[in-house]
């Protein structure tokens, strides 16, 4: 409610001063909307109960039983599915809200528990033996439906997540996952793969219509493990590394031009500090080889830093004025 209006209309003796007096007290005791403090607390009551469960598990393993822990965690799956498809509107490609408040909660309790049964069931009774791939696939499916036909970005987050998981279980070597080889480059080329496959999935989405407020999770996730890969590709194959920095930089300038079409300042910055990252360890690299990384090398970089992170953030403040006055 804008005050200074009816101060003018006072003023101009268009409403009384009981009017007046009666606005002004309605403007003082404006509400504070509790809206984001009170999701917060919904938030960590999921993960509390989920972690509380988890405690309780191991605390109480020997006295409970393994079969009462699977059939009360099945219960309370069971239970927030069966609520979330009981109350769920219909479904739609577009963006379909939640019918109350607390729904979201207790899909991401729901999928949380189903996550935790699989786990316990492959710990415990070792179900799916040594395929430790189909232990992630049989989870990622129920979350991907989940994400889609409940409509949740954060279930979806989840899903994505999970894929990468599974991706890495599928294609990776075992041998190489169990002695923490994450220089190989088998991992590299499996995180370019990732990468490509979510942000083809984000450009699908956004132009066939098929939830469309999805494109943002698949782009974000798929620009973050591309781009990682490119960059752990340029220090695993640093014969070739400037290879791997063209495909980068190529990478980072499709983005740049997409940040600046879609005004997005999030992607600006991150497409500026990876390319700032990359330009940074190829300098480095060059002044290592040429002058053996000396005293006047370290002043050098040290120099380079300073003035390269003022002008970055210039850049970025500078950026930002444009899309805001745009």
């Amino acid at each position: 409610m804008d005050i200074k209006l009816f101060e003018k209309l006072y003023f101009a003796q268009i409403i009384s001063a009981n009017s007046y007096a009666r606005v002004k007290l309605v403007t003082e005791k404006k509400l504070h909307s509790l809206h984001w403090e009170i999701k917060t607390l919904l938030y960590l009551g999921v993960l509390l109960l989920s972690g509380g469960l988890g405690v309780l598990v191991y605390k109480n393993i020997d006295t409970i039983g393994h079969q009462a822990i699977l059939l009360f965690i099945a219960l309370v799956c069971g239970g927030s599915f069966f609520y979330c498809t009981k109350n769920k509107l219909s479904f739609s490609n577009g963006k379909v809200n939640a019918p109350n408040s607390f729904f979201d909660y207790v899909l991401l309790l729901g999928c949380s528990s189903f996550i935790i049964f699989v786990a316990y069931l492959q710990y415990q009774y070792n179900v799916f033996g040594n395929r430790y791939g189909a232990a992630t696939f049989f989870p990622m499916l129920v979350l991907f439906f989940s994400a889609y036909y409940f409509d949740h970005i954060g279930i979806l987050c989840m899903a994505i997540t999970n894929l990468g998981t599974w991706l890495g279980l599928t294609i990776t070597p075992l041998h190489i996952l169990n002695s923490n080889d994450f220089d190989n480059s088998r991992i590299i080329f499996t995180g370019l793969l990732l990468g490509t496959l979510l942000l083809s999935t984000g450009w699908i989405t956004y132009h066939r219509n098929i939830k469309k407020h999805f494109e943002f999770s698949y782009t974000n996730f798929g620009v973050h493990v591309l781009l990682i890969s490119c960059f752990a590709g340029m220090v695993h194959f640093s014969i070739i590394y400037l290879l791997w920095f063209l495909l980068l930089t190529g990478i980072c300038y499709f983005f740049y031009r997409k940040a600046l079409q879609e005004k997005s300042f999030y992607f600006l910055l991150i497409i500026t500090l990876y390319a700032y990252t990359t330009l940074s360890y190829v300098f480095i690299d060059l002044i290592s080889r040429i002058g053996g990384f000396g005293l006047g090398d370290v002043y050098l970089s040290f120099l380079y830093f300073i003035i390269s992170a003022i002008g970055m953030v210039m850049f970025l403040i500078k950026t930002n004025k444009k899309f805001k006055t745009s």
